[in-house]
């Protein structure tokens, strides 16, 4: 594992224009194992001048060229899997074989998925008497989070680079050395200089710099709904795009003729993965009264198991703040029946599985977003009950929806005021869209419509 002392602009590694640098730091351990550039307002501008000036050839070449390269970049991924799950493993602290199966797998599905779009999109249609072209937006700017370093950067990247678009990327800083080796990968893959650009730094300093300047079309940010929020206001106020992928508080909701073992053991099983950082966890179960001793007993039995088996949280900050929600709940009077607030071990970030029962829906753990391995039971009396408790929270990104038959969960989903439902536990499908209602976000990710937000249109009348 190579930490790179620049920047990747114009197809090279050039020296960051300042000194400063940032320590990446293994959760499990708290030992600092690498350093990178911390990056600064001037090398934002020099990565959006490359990507600016590689835009007119990028946009200009055919779509199953674009595709190939996207293709060829992720064979590169895939010939480097096992680099990229280490890496993830070492400076977010996710478990190897779930760095293996989903930090490293997934980025290559959706990889492979968009060098599929790029060469059978219809970039062009005919509807009456005009002729419709779907463009590139221009220049991209792609500010993405910690918790799926590799996955969040190729949900943006590649629909910009099959749109035709060229990209300057400002990783988390907690989780650079993965943003690097993806640098290292579009390299190989043969992309052309200037159409991928990677800047490391500070998210109020690099971020900022990035999502305000004169020379981005778009912004596209995953991460929290109050930064979000500020994004959005910066690019209003220059009438420039934005994707924003927010927070979430999804909703796993049993319904009474549902599996209950296996609705349970899912919904923790969703929750526990990468150690509850997922914005789409469902980290409110909710569960018909009649149901709700035996599932409060079935979910304290699930969450123990995973004690030994989940990573340590990303860093200090969120540890802190993952524990200070769970003494939150215990104050307002929530029941813990599984883990708590004491740390499980001397060293590392690490947080027990905690599940709460007895929780109501006003309560701080059943409103805003953890971010940890935390699940809250609340009871309901029928399925408008459980409806009205499924929408009262500002978010909308995700949930799930147990019941004897697909018909009856569909009919509930159909009223949740949320992005993505899975129904009866679905599988992931990487052509699906991705994205909220309400505060979770604007925009969608994945597929066809990932690939959307990254294009304008434009009419020929004859």
């Amino acid at each position: 594992m190579k930490a790179h002392d620049g920047m990747y602009i114009g197809g090279e590694w050039r020296a960051a224009a300042g000194t400063d640098l940032i320590a990446v730091v293994d959760p499990a351990d708290e030992q600092v194992i690498a350093h990178v550039p911390a990056g600064t307002a001037e090398d934002v501008d020099a990565a959006v001048s490359a990507a600016r000036e590689a835009l007119p050839v990028w946009a200009a070449t055919p779509p199953a060229e674009r595709a190939a390269k996207i293709a060829a970049l992720r064979d590169v991924l895939v010939a480097r899997k096992d680099e990229i799950a280490e890496t993830v493993t070492a400076e977010l602290g996710a478990p190897l074989p779930f760095s293996q199966a989903v930090h490293a797998g997934v980025p290559i599905l959706v990889a492979g998925s968009y060098a599929e779009l790029a060469a059978s999109y219809a970039f062009e249609e005919k509807v009456g008497n005009s002729t419709v072209y779907a463009e590139p937006v221009g220049v991209v700017g792609a500010i993405t989070p910690w918790n799926y370093p590799l996955h969040q950067i190729v949900a943006k990247v590649a629909p910009a680079l099959a749109a035709g678009c060229t990209v300057v990327l400002k990783p988390a800083e907690d989780t650079p050395l993965t943003a690097q080796l993806f640098a290292e990968a579009v390299h190989e893959a043969g992309i052309p200089a200037g159409v991928f650009n990677l800047v490391t730094g500070l998210g109020p300093v690099a971020g900022q710099a990035l999502a305000e300047h004169g020379g981005v079309d778009l912004v596209s940010f995953t991460g929290s709904t109050a930064v979000g929020k500020q994004i959005g206001a910066t690019a209003g106020a220059a009438v420039k795009r934005v994707a924003l992928e927010l927070g979430g508080k999804s909703a796993n909701v049993i319904l009474p003729s549902a599996d209950l073992a296996k609705a349970v053991g899912v919904g923790i099983a969703n929750v526990m993965g990468n150690s509850g950082q997922t914005c789409s966890a469902w980290t409110r179960m909710l569960v018909h009264t009649s149901q709700y001793d035996e599932a409060v007993a079935l979910a304290a039995e699930a969450a123990t198991k995973y004690g030994d088996r989940i990573g340590p949280l990303v860093n200090a900050k969120q540890h802190a703040r993952v524990r200070g929600y769970i003494e939150k709940g215990v104050a307002e009077g929530a029941r813990l029946v599984a883990g708590g607030p004491e740390a499980p071990c001397e060293q590392g970030y690490f947080v027990s599985p905690t599940v709460f029962a007895d929780v109501t829906p006003e309560m701080t753990i059943a409103q805003e977003e953890i971010f940890g391995p935390v699940v809250s039971i609340i009871r309901y009396e029928d399925e408008d009950d459980a409806l009205r408790i499924a929408n009262g929270t500002v978010y909308g990104l995700a949930g799930a929806v147990w019941a004897g038959d697909d018909a009856e969960a569909v009919a509930f989903a159909r009223r949740m005021d949320t992005g993505q439902v899975d129904i009866n536990g679905g599988r992931f499908n990487p052509l699906a869209p991705f994205g909220g209602y309400k505060q979770s976000g604007v925009g969608r990710e994945l597929g066809s419509h990932g690939l959307a937000e990254y294009l304008q249109t434009k009419s020929l009348q004859f």
